[in-house]
């Protein structure tokens, strides 16, 4: 696809210019790799269900599917694998979410979508993977996490662990690795003698694949297997979030040496702190500075350590975060269509990405899809009757 053709539809020239993706609709972390995808200037289109989402929110406001293109494909109908594989034959990516075996019920599967196009990256997103004891069970992140070993390192010694949203498992060990190895296969598929293949993606390998430092820590000594007595997580006390006066609080990331001593400096405790290598005296230590932080407001602490290298930081909601004057000045969040949303990640200096359309309506750009994609039997009747 030339520039201009993706103009057509409001493409930037971002580094995947030119990348064409088809996203069988699913919720979670297969949208969200298809959004960062979309992100990075691809042509994602979307191929809705004639009945809509299963996630309750408007889909005019469901941010993992803005720049992207929505068509709507009854997979149950007698012509709707057709219409799939039409779309897989002019695609370079395509992403499903579906439990295993599913895709190929619906004849979507990957031997059909590589028999008509052999080029093609055939990206799955499951959490237990495509194979092993429980690849076919239901689950979501938090279970997906918690075998992994992950969900274990968060939350108090004393206390359960903290769910970290569906950040860890759905997001980071799922749709980034998603994104790494369809990125990867493609790469391999357009050198020479290079061929599509199949990424199994799951939550639960990516996931633990992110505990690689801190299973080398384990390994060499230097992490403790129980919660709460560690460097990492919120053990020490100079690793750890401190509640301010008015209610707030403040994360402490003091490691080193030279940025601890700024730290206690500019707390104002500096020599009266018992000394941070005596483990024995971690309690006391901890107990000091909470109590020299709950005198004084999250907003007045921020202004001590501002200008400092103490690694210390407020803590800030979701709402509170984008007026933040680093992510202000960086401008990490973005305006669009009326929503304050995350600016595209990660930055390129010659191909920046952009958030350039927002979340289209289920079946909105099926007339537009069929014009850039030369595929006219896709917009029918029955798909114009579909989107309305």
């Amino acid at each position: 696809m030339t520039a201009a053709e993706n103009g057509r539809h409001g493409a930037a020239d971002g580094p995947l210019d030119g990348v064409r993706v088809v996203e069988l609709a699913g919720i979670g972390p297969a949208p969200f790799a298809a959004m960062l995808l979309a992100d990075l200037g691809a042509d994602v289109v979307r191929v809705d269900r004639p009945h809509g989402s299963v996630l309750d929110i408007d889909p005019a406001r469901d941010l993992t599917n803005r720049n992207k293109r929505s068509v709507i494909i009854d997979l149950k109908s007698a012509d709707g694998p057709a219409s799939v594989l039409s779309l897989a034959g002019r695609a370079d990516i395509l992403l499903e979410g579906y439990r295993p075996g599913v895709a190929e019920r619906l004849g979507v599967g990957p031997e059909e979508c590589l028999k008509r196009n052999p080029k093609l990256v055939y990206g799955r997103m499951t959490g237990w993977g495509q194979d092993g004891p429980l690849a076919q069970r239901a689950g979501h992140d938090l279970g997906y996490i918690a075998v992994t070993g992950a969900l274990g390192l968060s939350g108090p010694a004393g206390g359960p662990p903290y769910a970290p949203a569906n950040l860890l498992g759905d997001f980071a060990g799922g749709s980034l690795y998603l994104v790494v190895g369809v990125l990867g296969a493609l790469h391999r598929a357009r050198t020479e003698g290079g061929a599509g293949q199949v990424v199994d993606a799951a939550i639960v390998d990516g996931t633990s694949h992110l505990t690689a430092m801190i299973h080398g820590m384990l390994n060499a000594g230097s992490w403790q297997d129980r919660r709460g007595a560690n460097l990492f997580d919120g053990g020490s006390p100079f690793y750890a979030t401190y509640e301010t006066a008015d209610g707030g609080h403040m994360a402490v990331g003091a490691l080193e040496p030279q940025f601890y001593a700024e730290f206690t400096r500019l707390l104002g405790l500096g020599d009266a702190l018992p000394p941070r290598e005596d483990l024995a005296r971690w309690d006391e230590l901890r107990e000091a500075v909470a109590a020299r932080f709950r005198t004084r407001t999250r907003e007045e602490w921020t202004g001590v350590f501002q200008d400092s290298d103490a690694c210390v930081a407020p803590v800030l909601s979701l709402r509170e975060a984008p007026a933040h004057p680093q992510l202000a000045a960086r401008g990490t969040f973005v305006e669009h269509a009326g929503d304050t949303q995350p600016a595209p990640a990660p930055r390129f200096s010659a191909t920046p990405g952009s958030v350039r359309r927002p979340p289209p309506l289920p079946g909105a750009d099926t007339a537009e899809v069929a014009r850039d994609w030369g595929l006219p039997a896709l917009d029918t009747d029955e798909s114009e009757v579909s989107a309305k």
